[in-house]
């Protein structure tokens, strides 16, 4: 399972940019967890909140 502070990856990446290798990113944190989760984006900040059925329906792994 996850906790607060886990990083993970998401089947589909986000559309930003890692500038060091040209690739999509793909890593993110988790900022909050509730019926809602929102997670982070690591390399652009950007912050994204969804239902948790959702969220564990996207959730490709968790990352160490």
């Amino acid at each position: 399972m996850y906790n607060l502070g886990d990083f993970i990856e998401m089947k589909k990446p986000h559309a930003c940019i890692i500038k060091a290798t040209g690739k999509k990113a793909n890593r993110w944190e988790i900022v909050r967890l509730g019926a809602d989760i929102k997670i982070c984006c690591t390399n652009c900040h950007h912050l994204v909140m969804m239902p948790r059925n959702d969220f564990n329906k996207k959730l490709k792994r968790i990352l160490d």
